[in-house]
């Protein structure tokens, strides 16, 4: 799930996991895709921030070492590996 914070440009990325997991990371276009450890909240929900510039970015979760699409975020376009990835845009 994603939303915009009340600092422009700054997005907010959650993960809720089903079950128990070990970590969770962020990578996508705004990153080279170099997934980067979301932080553990006390309610068991991961989460990270991050500024971003206008336009279209592309995401996934890495999940215990497994890239998924962002379940909360029904955006997504193809990918040249046959799967997904999640879509935001930034205004």
């Amino acid at each position: 799930m994603i939303s915009q914070t009340s600092k422009k440009g700054t997005v907010r990325f959650v993960y809720s996991p089903d079950g128990p997991v070990k970590k969770v990371c962020l990578a996508g276009t705004f990153n080279n895709w170099k997934p980067v450890a979301m932080k553990k909240q006390a309610n068991g929900v991961y989460s990270l921030e991050r500024a971003l510039p206008k336009g279209q970015h592309e995401y996934k979760f890495v999940v215990d070492g497994n890239w998924q699409s962002d379940p909360g975020n029904t955006d997504t376009v193809q990918n040249n590996m046959g799967t997904v990835n999640s879509v935001l845009i930034v205004k």
